[in-house]
């Protein structure tokens, strides 16, 4: 469980840190996370402890998808998934090319918010998803109307496409290249 994929430190909020998801171990945090209010967007507001379990293990099994908790701190603190957008998600919605990955994340609710911390996930994230050398574009799919991310996206560097029909949601595709996400967090601590 202490397995460390990827770390950054963050001026602010000291270290981040990226690891495998254990669907039995973190089931219970993850159902906390994942049906809270503010989490209205990950559509599973409705999902029992038995039920999250079983999606995220559906999740770390599968070929083309996978998923992470994100520490600060060493605290558990965001999930991050990670999959092939040209076999799951955006299957003939976009123009795939080689190196594109998808990316979702969620930060863990809380009652005392940090100022600059979801920008922080959100970068970390993005490093740790360019990380990959084979990985030469991240692709999001958001709901289109969660501004929010949005917002949280275009400071990072991504690209809007536009709209795009998902069965569960209208979204908001949108591309960062590793060159534009670089661009757009120069001076940030990586």
């Amino acid at each position: 469980m202490s397995d460390i994929l990827f770390s950054r430190t963050d001026e602010r909020l000291g270290t981040l840190a990226v690891r495998p998801l254990d669907p039995d171990a973190d089931a219970e945090l993850l159902h906390g996370w994942v049906t809270h209010p503010k989490a209205a967007f990950w559509m599973m507001q409705d999902a029992g402890v038995p039920e999250v379990r079983n999606e995220y293990r559906k999740i770390t099994e599968h070929p083309h998808h996978d998923a992470f908790i994100g520490l600060v701190e060493g605290g558990p603190a965001f999930l991050v998934e990670r999959y092939d957008p040209a076999r799951l998600e955006l299957v003939g919605l976009y123009d795939a090319r080689p190196g594109d990955v998808g990316m979702h994340f969620l930060c863990a609710p809380t009652d005392t918010p940090v100022h600059g911390f979801t920008r922080a996930v959100i970068t970390t994230v993005m490093a740790f998803v360019l990380a990959d050398p084979a990985a030469r574009r991240v692709v999001v799919e958001p709901d289109i109307r969660n501004t929010a991310v949005h917002a949280l996206n275009a400071a990072v560097g991504f690209e809007v496409v536009g709209p795009v029909t998902k069965p569960e949601k209208e979204a908001l595709l949108s591309v960062c290249t590793r060159e534009q996400f670089q661009a757009a967090t120069r001076g940030a601590s990586q």
